[in-house]
């Protein structure tokens, strides 16, 4: 074999095992025992849009503007070559130059090598980003079940007392419980299903549905015709039923004389939909937030790009919801 043929072998070797690294999605790079990056993935420079010549030989703390330049992970990234130990999943959450705030998790176990005498490390990177997004979400959606659950179990108690029985028997008693728990599984339903538009009036309807018994502890006024989307929908009608347990377990709901009154009015490009209770036992700001008070903040906030304010005059709880109409689209 002359030279010609062995170069030719050595080369094909070092294409084909560039190959296989450039081929897997995570990023990846090569360390020598000083941190410096000796190699690097396509997929790192994809990952971080960032070039060969401002990467390899540079130290690791001193790539992108500095985002792993850490104390801890640099001290646990000089134990991995001696100690022949490891790093798992080692989270950093930065602004990343060009790709934004990003969640990575970094991997790092000593580059392998026959004779067990490898100086070099191979550190792997993981965006975890989209998956802690949604934990974050399905955590927050196993606590607002919960939350609503408990609610739900105090609302139908709520019924159960409200419904008169003066001059009833016991069926008509029955049938017209019944007739409310049907209407608040309905909202629940409302609540979580996907389903086309639906008018801000027809959403506090079915709303109130549960509560309305033929009196006025209900009352909806006139309002402009606003159009909302099923996420809007979805969204806006946690909001309400979330103000409507309260209501009812705390509120002017709670007392047969009490009202809940609802308007709503277009105003600068956003719908402006305000709640007021009177009637009721007297209110008082509560002295910590809430689950309920958070579900509110946060769903009007993140979900709808609004605002709320939560007000407790003495003489009943409000509430001002400010949707823009990006998120509610207002009827021709």
């Amino acid at each position: 074999m002359n030279m010609e043929e062995l170069y030719r072998i050595l080369r094909t070797g070092h294409v084909q095992t560039q190959g296989i690294v450039d081929t897997i999605a995570d990023p990846m790079v090569v360390l020598d025992s000083s941190l410096c990056v000796q190699n690097a993935s396509r997929s790192f420079f994809e990952t971080f849009q960032v070039f060969r010549d401002e990467t390899i030989g540079q130290r690791l703390t001193d790539l992108g503007n500095g985002q792993w330049n850490i104390p801890e992970l640099q001290r646990l990234l000089g134990d991995v070559i001696p100690k022949s130990t490891a790093v798992i999943n080692y989270e950093v959450t930065h602004d990343f130059p060009s790709i934004g705030r990003r969640t990575m998790l970094l991997t790092a176990r000593t580059l392998f090598h026959p004779d067990g005498a490898s100086h070099s490390l191979l550190l792997v990177f993981s965006d975890a980003t989209d998956r802690m997004a949604r934990d974050r979400a399905k955590d927050m959606l196993f606590g607002e079940l919960r939350h609503r659950m408990k609610n739900l179990l105090g609302v139908v108690q709520s019924l159960a007392r409200q419904t008169p029985i003066e001059g009833r028997t016991a069926e008509e008693y029955r049938d017209s419980l019944l007739g409310r728990l049907g209407a608040l599984i309905d909202s629940e339903d409302l609540a979580f299903a996907e389903q086309g538009e639906l008018g801000v009036e027809q959403l506090l309807e079915r709303t109130f549905a549960p509560y309305a018994s033929g009196g006025a502890n209900t009352v909806i006024e006139p309002g402009p015709p606003v159009q909302l989307g099923p996420r809007t929908v979805m969204s806006l009608s946690l909001v309400l039923h979330e103000l409507t347990t309260n209501a009812a377990k705390y509120g002017a709901l709670s007392d047969p004389e009490g009202q809940v009154r609802v308007r709503w009015q277009v105003e600068d490009g956003k719908l402006h939909l305000h709640w007021a209770e009177s009637g009721g036992p007297a209110v008082s700001a509560p002295t910590a937030t809430g689950y309920g008070t958070q579900l509110i903040q946060s769903t009007v906030s993140y979900n709808l790009g609004g605002t709320v304010e939560l007000d407790y005059p003495q003489g009943g709880f409000q509430a001002e919801i400010v949707v823009p109409l990006g998120t509610a689209s207002q009827s021709e």
